[in-house]
C-alpha cells in the first residue's frame, strides 16, 4: 500500500510542474481600477493572500502537527506527525490535479464544477469578482484544502494505519470537501439557491470535517485498553507551541478570506484575536 501511494506522488510531482501555468484570459482593456500589476490584479490584494495562504499553512504545518502531538502519548507523536504531512501533501496534489476544478469549476448543475480547470489547464489572469490573480486564488483555497481533512487526525489517533489515512483523506478531500466547497463558495446550488454564506469555512470546513471526524471515531470505537488505561498527554507544551501557530494562523485563515487588504479583512482579524483573548482566559479560570 505504502508503495502504491508513493508511487502516485511521485507521478504527480513530475508531472505537475508541466502543467501548472495560468493561461491568458483576463481583462481585455487592461483598465480595471486599482490595478497595479500588468496581468490585472492588484498587488497589494495579491500580497495579502499569498501571506494569508502562508499563514494558513503554518496553521496545518506545525501548527496542528505540534497541537495533536503534543495531547497524544510519546509512541504517537510521530505517528501523527507523518499523518500530518502526508495528509496536506495529499490533499494539495488533488487540488491541483481535479480538486480545484470540482470546486470553483464552471457551474453547470450546481453540485459539482466542471472540468474545464483540471491541472490547472485554464486559468484566468484575474479571479472572478477578485482583484487576485486565480492562481493565488487556486493557492490560497489549496491551503484550506489541505488542513481541512488534517484536522481530523485527532479522531483516529492510536487506531488506524497510515496507508488507510492517506487513502481515506484522499477520497474525502474528492468526494465531501470539493464538492462542498463547489455549493457554497463555487456558485453551486446552495449558494445560488439559498444565499447561503460561508464567509471563512465554517461549513465548508469546520462542520464537513468535524461531522466526518465524529462518524470516523463513533465507527472506530474506543481505544484500545480506554477507560482503564490511562492515556495523558505527553507533552503540554508542545500543544500551548501548537496552540500559539494557530492563534496567528487564523489570521490569514480569516482575514485571508476577504480576498482584499480591506476593511473586511482587518475587521476579521481583530474579531478572530478577541475571540481568542477570551476563549484563552476563560480556559484559564
Amino acid at each position: 500500500m505504502r508503495k502504491t501511494v508513493a508511487a502516485m506522488i511521485a507521478a504527480a510531482a513530475l508531472v505537475l510542474p508541466a502543467i501548472a501555468f495560468a493561461q491568458t484570459a483576463g481583462d481585455p482593456t487592461g483598465q480595471i481600477v486599482g490595478v497595479t500589476l500588468t496581468d490585472g490584479a492588484d498587488s497589494g490584494d495579491t500580497a495579502w493572500v499569498l501571506t494569508a495562504s502562508a499563514l494558513v499553512l503554518l496553521m496545518a504545518a506545525p501548527g496542528l502537527t505540534l497541537f495533536y502531538g503534543g495531547l497524544v502519548r510519546a509512541r504517537n507523536f510521530l505517528s501523527v506527525a507523518v499523518q500530518a504531512g502526508a495528509v496536506i501533501a495529499v490533499a494539495s496534489l488533488l487540488w491541483v490535479m481535479v480538486g480545484y476544478t470540482l470546486a470553483f469549476g464552471q457551474v453547470s448543475g450546481g453540485w459539482i464544477g466542471a472540468g474545464n480547470a483540471w491541472m490547472l489547464i485554464s486559468l484566468d489572469d484575474v479571479r472572478a469578482n477578485t482583484t487576485i490573480s486565480e492562481s493565488t486564488f487556486v493557492l490560497f483555497q489549496m491551503c484550506f484544502a489541505a488542513i481541512t481533512p488534517a484536522l481530523m487526525i485527532g479522531a483516529w489517533v492510536d487506531r488506524a494505519r497510515f496507508g488507510w489515512v492517506v487513502a481515506f483523506s484522499a477520497l474525502w478531500s474528492l468526494l465531501v470537501y470539493a464538492p462542498v466547497a463547489h455549493w457554497i463558495w463555487g456558485g453551486g446550488w446552495l449558494a445560488a439557491k439559498l444565499g447561503t454564506v460561508d464567509f471563512a469555512g465554517g461549513i465548508v470546513v469546520h462542520t464537513t470535517a468535524g461531522v466526518s471526524a465524529l462518524v470516523v471515531a463513533l465507527l472506530l470505537g474506543k481505544r484500545m485498553g480506554f477507560p482503564r488505561t490511562l492515556m495523558l498527554p505527553h507533552a503540554p507544551g508542545l500543544t500551548l507551541v501548537g496552540a500559539a501557530l494557530l492563534w496567528v494562523g487564523w489570521f490569514g485563515f480569516n482575514g485571508g478570506s476577504a480576498l482584499t487588504a480591506s476593511d473586511d479583512a482587518a475587521s476579521a482579524i481583530l474579531n478572530t484575536h478577541l475571540a481568542a483573548c477570551a476563549a484563552a482566559l476563560v480556559w484559564l479560570l
